[in-house]
């Protein structure tokens, strides 16, 4: 089923869903604006738009290139505008465009998600004040009330990033589980691209507080002003978790040093300490070797054999701590 939409919003307040763009471009001449929302379009759907709004057939394209940073173009008759909408995944943050054209009386919404619901339409229809007091006073209303939502969803992701950051902070200061680097190295990159993004959506909305496109009359100003200080603040947070995942992967990495460090100084002690036990035991074993194969009681005589073995084995023990002595003096000299 087909998501695209098409409201007009007469003069008065009210507020009608049209059949297509036929029924749009014939309510134009009453006065009023117009809203053609398109989800997940086709060039077929969009193309239309080059003649009925004059629209230029570069914009049509950005609406299908998904390498464009966020911008604003402003045209003689209309505005363009690309934002990024956050889909924040159980992993990863995804990135879908969304293309706006401002007109003084028109606006076109193109959301690149197909799995967006057409409930947003209702929901920020719901949300505007169609009263004497709060009138809609034109298309930037529309465009404020949309990028409202897409920004409450980025606030959404970067909360969920910095509740990830926090788990795992506490998991490699506590050291009670292996922590895994693939999910610090996706963080990380998920922050390079929201930042990204972030940057330059906060120079959209400065331009446009700065009203560089008169088509967003003054009053409507204070909207985007407030949007503005949103963006603001999400930049400085996922500035801030830039530098916590950076710190993080650093005290990783020290505490994978230290634990290595002390790994290899157990194995050192172990060598010294077979060093010393060979040390001691090597000129023993050869004494008593050559003892073994009887030429200690040959120089001593067999009649003596048993004074000449306790002789000998006192030398040995004698032989065994003078070495002990010899190489922990050694030892504490280096």
């Amino acid at each position: 089923m087909a998501k695209n939409r098409w409201y007009h919003f007469s003069l008065g307040g009210e507020v009608a869903e049209l059949d297509g763009l036929e029924k749009v471009m014939e309510l134009r001449k009453a006065g009023g604006f117009s809203w053609c929302a398109f989800v997940a379009p086709g060039k077929d759907d969009l193309e239309p738009l080059v003649e009925a709004l004059d629209l230029h057939p570069l914009s049509i394209e950005d609406c299908f290139d998904e390498d464009h940073l966020p911008k604003i173009d402003i045209f003689p008759g209309y505005t363009g505008i690309l934002f990024n909408d956050f889909l924040n995944g159980s992993d990863d943050v995804t990135v879908k465009e969304i293309n706006f054209f401002l007109g003084k009386d028109f606006i076109v919404s193109v959301l690149r998600d197909e799995s967006a619901d057409i409930r947003l339409n209702e929901e920020i229809l719901a949300g505007l004040a169609f009263d004497a007091v709060n009138l809609v006073s034109g298309p930037s209303r529309i465009l404020h009330a949309i990028l409202d939502r897409v920004i409450d969803r980025k606030f959404l992701a970067v909360e969920s990033i910095g509740d990830r950051i926090a788990r795992l902070e506490d998991l490699i200061l506590e050291e009670t589980e292996p922590v895994d680097h693939a999910e610090l190295q996706g963080i990380r990159q998920n922050l390079m691209l929201m930042r990204k993004s972030l940057f330059h959506e906060r120079e959209i909305l400065a331009r446009i507080c700065r009203h560089d496109s008169v088509l967003i009359q003054k009053v409507d100003l204070a909207y985007f002003s407030d949007l503005y200080d949103h963006l603001a603040k999400f930049v400085e947070l996922v500035e801030a978790n830039r530098e916590t995942v950076t710190n993080l992967v650093q005290i990783r990495l020290s505490l994978t040093n230290n634990a290595m460090a002390e790994s290899a100084n157990r194995t050192n002690r172990s060598v010294n300490r077979l060093t010393l036990i060979t040390t001691i035991f090597m000129p023993l074993s050869l004494i008593a070797g050559i003892g073994g194969m009887s030429e200690w009681t040959m120089m001593t005589g067999q009649a003596n054999w048993k004074t000449s073995y306790s002789i000998l084995i006192g030398l040995m023990a004698l032989m065994g701590a003078a070495n002990f002595i010899v190489l922990k003096w050694l030892q504490r000299k280096k």
